[in-house]
């Protein structure tokens, strides 16, 4: 029997802002970190035979710490949700995967006309403006480890948009990066990017993007043909660095999918190579 995915069978525990009741400090006050580490332990959920720094396993450390308090922090077996709270998508739009932070997220389905921004800064600009529509996919692209080069976090564009009140309105998908701070259907770390040649450099406005979050699924709505006809005309986006040591970091680094790192073990690119 095929195993579920690990984010489909670890539960949310943590009741925390900003898709929560509490905050950091909440958690402190009842023993902090530990609390929901023995949580996850005694639900079965880590391997309490693996050592830690200190040369002591996880288990030794922290299955004596505080239990949870119920409210804060919950048992494994009473969670707020039985899956976790970040999920991972796939689709022809990211077939090496993306991710999307599902704890607190109301909506869990959204298609729409996508509105391409070539970086953040053009995003921010648009939404400051309001130029933009509910029920739109609003796709900002190289911004990726190659493309930034690095992976900028796209939390001003996200806040931007959830102070108009559209958090749920429109969605965002990038080849950037999300921090645990992001509200709304924010789908980030998209691989691979479109600085490479990745799907999301094929897109064009008004093209139909569908998000399948209960089927963990991020789609392009075109046929396969029209995929490849689009592909024989891509060409590379201009480097935003030419030399020095950003120039250099982008011909090293690997894909967000393979942790974005310049060494041998990671740095792989599967689409159209250095």
């Amino acid at each position: 029997m095929r195993r579920r995915r690990r984010d489909r069978r670890t539960p949310l525990i943590a009741d925390l802002r900003p898709g929560g009741r509490f905050t950091a400090k909440d958690v402190h006050d009842i023993g902090g970190t530990a609390v929901i580490l023995r949580a996850l332990l005694d639900g079965g959920h880590l391997d309490g035979g693996c050592l830690t720094v200190t040369g002591t396993t996880i288990a030794e450390t922290y299955g004596a710490a505080a239990a949870p308090d119920g409210a804060v922090v919950r048992s494994a077996a009473a969670p707020l949700a039985p899956d976790g709270g970040l999920a991972v998508l796939k689709g022809n739009l990211c077939p090496d995967g993306a991710l999307i932070k599902v704890a607190g997220l109301t909506v869990l389905f959204h298609e729409g006309p996508a509105r391409i921004f070539e970086c953040e800064e053009d995003c921010v600009r648009a939404v400051e403006a309001r130029a933009y529509q509910a029920g739109e996919v609003l796709i900002v692209r190289n911004e990726g480890p190659v493309g930034g080069p690095g992976m900028r976090e796209m939390l001003g564009v996200t806040a931007i948009i959830y102070g108009q009140q559209m958090g749920e309105k429109v969605a965002l998908v990038t080849d950037g990066r999300f921090s645990g701070a992001t509200r709304g259907i924010c789908v980030g770390h998209v691989s691979p990017e479109a600085a490479i040649g990745g799907p999301l450099a094929l897109v064009r406005d008004g093209d139909r993007v569908r998000i399948d979050i209960a089927n963990r699924r991020v789609d392009l709505i075109a046929g396969a043909d029209e995929l490849i006809r689009r592909r024989v005309g891509w060409l590379p986006h201009v480097p935003r660095h030419k030399s020095g040591l950003l120039a250099k970091y982008a011909k090293l680094v690997g894909q967000a999918n393979l942790g974005a790192v310049t060494h041998g073990g990671g740095a792989e690119w599967p689409w159209f190579g250095h």
